[in-house]
């Protein structure tokens, strides 16, 4: 009878265990028309997706790179919504104005018509990867190769935090920053101390999205995406390394958990269900 009940427990342990694991169901995929697209922004008010298309190289000021626009069905709206970027990477909204990450300097786009209105110079940046907006409207930015983040209030800049060791993905929440930094997930607080939240990811982390008001979602650049728990725990939801296929900087839909990976050099968005 013990060994039966021993057996039983092990089972429903490891059942339970199953039953909290996370997987990405894939639902569409774009066709291949977009040009090196680096990361998506889900638009809740417009029913779509923004994509920064970098069509070319990655730190080229070339005047290549636009925006473009998916519908949630995955059928590309257009390819060139707004025209006259050198290498777009992360976005951000804020009031009509949508901010894009461009090498050296932080473009905001007006979301209704499409046409540049602004362009801030970061000095000192090399290579501008993502964005976030709080609710204040600041605007951060990290600088990936200069090591830093950056704040943008009413148009000046200032260096949020330094000495990091590759910042890349960003996301605000409350008077928190969230950072994704070379492989580790870090929190700046409002107190201005840095503490780690999780560590173990491949050394190019890129998207970061919130699940809910504790765990999170991160892309690497590499081809893995992660579900991260409040405790730092973490699990590999997708590793499409073998393939050779890239999960840049990630966009999702919080009310129907959708996750939508821009696969750079495949030039396609491809949307997955969080389960």
């Amino acid at each position: 009878m013990k060994r039966l009940v021993i057996v039983v427990m092990l089972c429903s342990s490891s059942y339970l265990l199953m039953a909290q694991e996370h997987r990405l169901v894939k639902i569409w995929e774009t066709d291949t028309l977009l040009k090196t697209p680096e990361s998506v922004l889900f638009n809740a008010a417009g029913k779509f997706l923004y994509v920064s298309n970098i069509n070319g190289g990655a730190a080229d000021k070339d005047g290549n790179g636009s925006i473009g626009k998916v519908g949630l069905d995955g059928k590309i709206i257009a390819v060139d919504w707004a025209k006259g970027l050198n290498a777009p990477k992360g976005m951000g909204i804020y009031k009509g104005t949508l901010w894009v990450a461009d090498i050296d300097q932080v473009v905001g786009i007006n979301t209704t018509t499409g046409v540049i209105e602004k362009r801030i110079n970061v000095p000192g940046a090399s290579f501008l990867n993502d964005i976030t907006v709080d609710n204040k409207g600041i605007v951060y930015v990290s600088d990936t190769r200069g090591k830093k983040v950056y704040a943008i209030e009413n148009g000046k800049v200032t260096t949020v935090q330094d000495y990091l060791q590759g910042p890349s993905g960003l996301l605000a929440v409350g008077e928190d920053l969230y950072i994704l930094d070379n492989g580790s997930l870090m929190k700046l607080g409002k107190d201005k101390k840095l503490t780690k939240v999780a560590d173990g990811m491949e050394s190019s982390t890129d998207g970061l999205e919130m699940v809910d008001d504790k765990d999170f979602i991160a892309s690497c650049w590499a081809g893995t995406i992660y579900y991260i728990k409040a405790d730092g725990s973490k699990q590999k939801m997708l590793d499409t390394r073998d393939k050779k296929i890239n999960s840049a900087d990630i966009g999702f839909d919080p009310v129907k958990k959708i996750v939508y990976v821009p696969t750079f050099a495949k030039n396609s968005i491809t949307a997955y269900a969080l389960k």
